[in-house]
């Protein structure tokens, strides 16, 4: 049967095309919020990260009462490297709304959830968002997602979709892009009345699968997932399968389903509604929750493969503790550990020397989210450089992690931006232009998307847009060639002196400023050559009782460059360390001794 007072939607699409801001108005539409209350814009970004990134990285679910039916809705990130979220909430869902852009039309992360969805079966509603942008095209926009619909292989019954225009920035949705309507009345109706109501079985045995994990420091480990059938208690006995086979009893202790922006404890939850279960000790995802005397048997759900793995170590620079808090080995073992409890898309483990804890996730995005939660904490550590994760086929050849590039540049930068993604290894698989933008796409190696973005803004004068994400793995496809240019290295620790920086500009860029504490080892800037070259950045000029006609010359520097944590692990080779602290990133080598270098280079 079908429960008609429940309603459970995913939101998705391409970073930056709205979706949170959409869910802030629909919770406004719903009265969720009193009419004076103070609230915060992107409500559902309530991590400091998301709100400075402006990208969602946790999905999270919410409802909102209207007209009597509960609207469960579930916003997923826009992002590849957490494209991990985005297919596994899709099993809680019976619809989505596909979220566009007016003036940008479906972009490739479109593409990438979109299938996810068609497979599911889900009902898809098309909300054109941003109609009062200038040049914003909304009926063009709708074509393109029909053929990309087409292109994806929708049924019929998915293509006749329903369209919503919007302006989520503006609080209000349309059913025709021209007409008046200034409140969110059509989205919700929409909502109820295309989005189909969950069918389930009531009367039949309890029947939960675990598509999420939330962790709380006073309950443990929160399973959540969509009650498929049966009605689920607290305090019920219940069976617990595993991913493996492996079956087990517990006890539920508490149950919550989702209301407005929080959870609310309750006696029993019904079948079709989304629920947040305590009591299961090591819930993980695909976990089934299910009646002992009766069993159900679900599809298995896949947690996707980390592609990119990093080393985190207790930091072992010259000027270490001076600014976190934080800075011993078993500290930064025991907080990873801790995470590896609750962030099930990465795989944490320490290594078989003790040396340092390995980290893999999706990639340098995904990766440096958590570095900047531990900076933030008070933790000193140091990373080396982000590799793929290899795999070895059956016939034992080498395979590794081959990711979709696509690429939007304007027209006269094409032929540049080919260029760049050739030397990274990547292979043109289409190419399309219209009359001011080109769009390519690319099967490239993992490996080569390192520091890929930096390298075609450049090229292309800050005009392309990169957006790439894992496809498959692939064969192994050589070596690559690494950075050209050599660093420049500080001989001596001490502080950066304007009147040696004044000089060693004229050879390279810089990433210091004068005052900066610098240390023996420590990367203060880029040659314009290949090769490392040591420098003095101490170096003061020397007074003699001659008087020189440039003696008062002001000495003018540029600003040096500074880097993010996901530019500095990009930036680095193997044999060179980041150094994040609370208050800075450094790069320095692995062997901070002139001496030591120039031994392992003979080795």
């Amino acid at each position: 049967m079908k429960q008609e007072n429940i309603r459970n939607v995913a939101i998705i699409a391409h970073v930056d095309h709205g979706k949170t801001t959409l869910v802030d108005r629909l919770l406004w539409a719903s009265h969720v919020f009193r009419d004076n209350q103070q609230v915060e814009e992107r409500v559902l970004d309530s991590n400091d990260q998301e709100r400075e990134r402006g990208i969602t990285i946790l999905s999270k679910n919410i409802s909102i009462n209207y007209k009597g039916v509960k609207i469960n809705v579930i916003d997923t990130p826009g992002h590849a490297d957490f494209g991990g979220e985005v297919e596994r909430v899709l099993n809680m869902a019976d619809g989505a709304l596909l979220i566009v852009d007016a003036y940008e039309g479906p972009k490739p992360q479109t593409r990438f959830v979109l299938s996810h969805a068609l497979e599911r079966g889900l009902r898809i509603v098309v909300v054109v968002n941003k109609i009062d942008r200038p040049n914003a095209d909304p009926e063009g926009a709708v074509d393109k997602v029909f053929d990309l619909m087409v292109e994806l292989g929708a049924t019929d019954e998915q293509l006749d979709f329903p369209v919503v225009y919007a302006s989520a920035v503006n609080g209000y949705a349309r059913l025709a892009p021209d007409d008046d309507n200034m409140d969110m009345v059509p989205l919700l109706d929409t909502i109820v009345s295309e989005i189909p109501a969950p069918e389930v079985d009531v009367d039949g045995p309890v029947a939960l699968q675990v598509c999420t994990v939330d962790h709380s420091s006073y309950e443990g480990r929160i399973g959540v997932g969509r009650l498929v059938s049966g009605t689920l208690h607290e305090k019920e006995q219940v069976l617990v399968v595993k991913a493996d086979g492996t079956e087990r009893r517990a006890q539920i202790r508490k149950v919550y389903t989702f209301e407005n922006l929080g959870k609310a404890e309750v006696t029993a939850a019904d079948a079709g509604d989304i629920v947040a279960v305590i009591g299961i000790e090591d819930a993980d995802i695909g976990d089934i929750i299910t009646c002992p005397e009766n069993p159900v048997a679900m599809d298995p759900i896949a947690v996707e493969e980390p592609t990119m793995a990093v080393v985190f170590e207790a930091s072992s620079s010259p000027l270490v503790g001076r600014e976190g808090e934080i800075v011993g080995g078993r500290q930064l073992k025991e907080r990873l550990m801790r995470e590896k409890e609750s962030n099930i898309s990465m795989r944490i483990n320490e290594l078989e020397d003790k040396t340092g804890i390995e980290v893999a996730g999706r990639g340098v995005l995904h990766l440096s989210v958590l570095m900047e939660t531990m900076r933030r904490e008070g933790f000193e550590f140091q990373v080396g450089r982000p590799r793929v994760v290899y795999k070895t086929a059956e016939d034992g050849s080498k395979l590794e992690p081959i990711e979709e590039a696509t690429v939007d540049v304007p027209n006269e930068y094409a032929g540049k931006a080919i260029e760049v993604m050739g030397t990274a290894g990547g292979i043109m698989e289409d190419m399309s232009s219209d009359e001011t933008m080109t769009h390519l796409t690319f099967r490239i190696p993992s490996r080569g998307t390192m520091g890929l973005k930096t390298r075609i803004l450049n090229a292309t004068r800050g005009e392309a847009m990169l957006f790439h994400h894992f496809k498959e793995y692939g064969p192994y496809s050589g070596e690559m060639a690494g950075r050209k240019n050599g660093g420049m290295i500080a001989m001596s620790t001490g502080k950066a002196v304007a009147y040696a920086l004044d000089t060693l500009q004229e050879r390279g860029r810089l990433f210091v400023s004068p005052g900066d504490e610098c240390y023996e080892g420590m990367i203060v800037g880029e040659s314009a050559k290949e090769g490392d070259m040591v420098v003095n950045v101490e170096k003061t000029k020397s007074l003699g009782n001659q008087r020189s006609s440039s003696a008062d010359k002001a000495i003018q520097l540029t600003p040096p460059i500074t880097f993010t944590l996901e530019e500095a692990l990009e930036y680095i080779e193997d044999d060179e360390l980041v150094e994040v602290t609370p208050q800075s990133i450094r790069l320095r080598k692995r062997l901070l001794s002139a001496t030591d270098r120039k031994k392992a280079a003979k080795k």
